[in-house]
């Protein structure tokens, strides 16, 4: 079987629960992600192997489609040969041209959640209502192209374990100011009050942020926080979100990941997408953010309102509030 999720590593870490269902039909599961995505392909139980590749349809900062590209991704998947493929895609995006690569391709059989007419690019074009949550809905597709989760499977969302060990004793809070959209951020200097307050509410605070985020998570951790910015693989992420009694993140790839390892979620959630979709799935959260400011379901990347009203509304009280009632659940 061939699965394909061509975006953000978020986004792939929902596709958990489609992936099991998939694998638990299938001899073998090749993953076709992109590059932001292919280190959470990895860790989804039930990818044997993963393939990364940069579409010029999806990706948010697109390469130029190159002929020789295609021609080569083309190449690949026929020598592979699946049986079948089932192409996830969020709701603004369409299956349709990687479906046209992979029936190029050879690949007999090919499902997908389609608004559009497919005609003969798809053998399973699937339907959903509005506002599912993303790992229903990927789970839905999986499902209708003809495999279900295993007995005892519970739907949540999962990595691969044991996970690397963490220096830090559990019960800490982790504090990720970080977003992959800049619209979905929480300021930063909300975030470096928020690690003064819950230091002052006696938690022990972790900042985390990637490589190119060293100077932001400096700045939040202050004197009172760890900071912890550049210093994880995705895998140690995980284990370091494991430990956590909560942890506060924006819409975007580490609340997926704190839901997957069972965490609870502070949710900073702008609500530039619709939170029923994508607010972490499976696990006790506080949604904070205006869910009904003037930004709502415009899909912006950057703030299309002035002081960005959604997010800088909320405050540090707030958030040690929240933290405590995720921490009690």
């Amino acid at each position: 079987m061939l699965v394909a999720r061509l975006d953000n590593a978020g986004d792939v870490l929902l596709q958990g629960p489609l992936v099991r269902a998939v694998a638990a039909g299938a001899d073998r599961v090749v993953f076709l992600a992109g590059p932001a995505g292919a280190e959470a392909a990895a860790l989804l139980p039930g990818v044997d192997e993963v393939w990364p590749w940069s579409c010029p349809w999806i990706l948010g900062d697109p390469p130029p489609v190159d002929a020789a590209d295609l021609a080569a991704l083309t190449e690949r998947v026929r020598a592979l040969a699946p049986d079948e493929a089932v192409v996830s895609t969020s709701f603004h995006q369409s299956p349709l041209p990687l479906a046209l690569v992979l029936r190029a391709a050879g690949v007999p059989r090919i499902s997908a959640i389609s608004v559009d007419y497919p005609g003969s690019l798809l053998d399973v074009r699937h339907r959903v209502e509005d506002d599912l949550p993303e790992p229903e809905r990927a789970l839905s597709l999986a499902r209708a192209a003809g495999f279900d989760l295993p007995a005892g499977d519970d739907g949540r969302l999962a990595v691969r374990r044991p996970l690397p060990p963490v220096a830090h004793p559990p019960g800490y809070v982790v504090l990720h100011p970080g977003a992959s959209v800049p619209a979905r951020a929480w300021p930063a200097q909300r975030c470096a009050e928020a690690v003064e307050a819950l230091a002052d509410a006696g938690h022990r605070v972790l900042v985390t942020g990637g490589p190119g985020e060293r100077e932001l998570t400096a700045a939040v951790a202050g004197a009172r926080g760890v900071d912890l910015g550049g210093a994880t693989t995705l895998p140690e992420m995980a284990a370091l979100l494991d430990g956590a009694a909560a942890v506060v993140v924006g819409n975007t790839g580490p609340a997926h990941l704190a839901a997957a390892v069972g965490t609870p979620v502070v949710s900073l959630f702008s609500p530039v997408v619709p939170a029923a979709r994508w607010a972490p799935y499976g696990v006790p959260t506080v949604l904070l953010g205006d869910q009904d400011a003037a930004c709502r379901g415009s899909r912006a990347r950057e703030c299309p309102v002035p002081g960005h009203p959604c997010l800088s509304s909320v405050t540090a009280a707030d958030v040690v509030a929240a933290v405590e009632k995720v921490g009690a659940a």
